[in-house]
């Protein structure tokens, strides 16, 4: 190996050290939680029970939104119109979250409402329960905004050490093979052998979680460089307005956006006020309605006086990443098959991790022990 070469091996090799040692610990925290998250969808079904819309007939028909609106709020008469929402598979709830203002952040309440006969079907706990605890957990470590974007600069220390761990392995699989694990004596190389191939083997997909996880991370970030670049234009012509007595009808906002985007359905409605509308409008986001853009939503503001458009326009190409990135990260696509094949490659992955911390613990007993050898040597075997 040239002097270069060796210089930068050297090089690769204390990126790899470092980045890993500094992220192993959190890394180790993220797969662990990020395994039953997998399967978030059915694990709260099990402890929840699932919800099951009333028994009527498919064509039966709709309450409006604004009755929905007011069953909801009849439960929580001290609180009001925060989101409503629905499911991607099935339009016969309405989830309507309730809040004392529309910016709170504390006593947010959601109440399940049939679409069809407006029966309270259940008010699932936002806080509470094991799926939470976890969730929050693996996305800001109960930390807020500081802990998501620490864990974002652990999946950037991610992608460090698995670029570099990758120019390290490539002299090695050239000389030994692919994956190749030697039969050993000592517990040492084996494991590093093991290391080696299991990482190699699960290295695109570790990156593709790092990114989205780093994606996610900063979720905040992008969504107010979305509101200071790109939502505060539109809303400008209503800058110096004064702010409406009431919201008026959010079926009549709604009806306006399926008329605008007929061949889209809708996520979730923004109330006026919070972070995705503006005090004069209500933010009804559209996503699509095919496999490849049901995830992409596009907001449409109504004014809430009118009932007409004020605007309509994609979202910009970092959000849209963000939106592609949630079911990306967390296998919730293509069903049980993409599940249990990131359960197993997170298996994987956490083998990785291990062996990694012992490698690198075994590595100062080895130092102890062993005679010096010249870095040449090293990085020559």
């Amino acid at each position: 190996m040239g002097v270069l070469k060796m210089k930068s091996m050297r090089h690769w090799i204390w990126i790899h050290k470092w980045s890993s040692l500094v992220s192993t610990i959190f890394l180790l925290m993220l797969s662990l939680t990020g395994l039953p998250l997998i399967f978030d969808h059915q694990i709260n079904e099990w402890l929840d029970g699932e919800i099951k819309p009333s028994a009527v007939p498919e064509d039966h028909p709709r309450m409006s939104l604004d009755r929905i609106m007011q069953i909801a709020i009849s439960e929580y008469p001290d609180k009001q119109g925060m989101f409503v929402s629905q499911e991607r598979d099935d339009d016969r709830v309405w989830f309507v979250t309730l809040a004392p203002a529309p910016l709170s952040e504390d006593g947010i309440v959601q109440v399940a409402v049939d679409a069809r006969t407006g029966e309270i079907l259940a008010q699932p706990d936002l806080y509470g329960g094991v799926m939470n605890f976890i969730e929050t957990l693996h996305t800001d470590m109960f930390l807020g905004f500081p802990g998501m974007f620490f864990l974002g600069v652990m999946g950037i220390m991610l992608i460090l050490a698995l670029i570099s761990g990758i120019f390290i392995y490539a002299p090695h699989a050239r000389r030994a093979g692919f994956t190749n694990v030697r039969k050993s004596k000592s517990r040492y190389l084996s494991w590093l052998d093991v290391h080696n191939a299991l990482g190699i083997v699960t290295f695109m997909w570790f990156l593709v979680i790092g990114a989205t996880g780093v994606i996610n991370a900063w979720e905040d970030i992008l969504i107010k460089q979305w509101q200071t670049n790109n939502l505060a234009v539109l809303l400008e012509p209503y800058k110096n307005s004064q702010k409406p007595a009431d919201n008026g009808s959010i079926q009549a906002a709604l009806t306006a956006a399926e008329k605008t985007e007929p061949e889209r359905k809708v996520q979730f409605i923004a109330f006026p006020g919070t972070n995705f509308s503006s005090p004069h409008h209500y933010g009804v986001y559209m996503r699509g309605n095919t496999a490849a853009t049901e995830r992409m939503s596009k907001p449409i503001l109504i004014d809430t006086q009118t009932t007409e458009v004020t605007a309509s326009s994609d979202m910009p190409w970092y959000l849209k990443a963000l939106q592609l990135s949630r079911p990306l990260h967390f296998g919730d696509f293509g069903g049980l098959t993409m599940q249990l094949l990131w359960t197993v490659l997170n298996l994987m992955t956490l083998i990785v991790l291990v062996s990694g911390l012992y490698l690198w613990c075994k590595k100062w007993n080895l130092k102890d022990t062993q005679p010096k050898i010249d870095s040449k040597t090293i990085l020559n075997n």
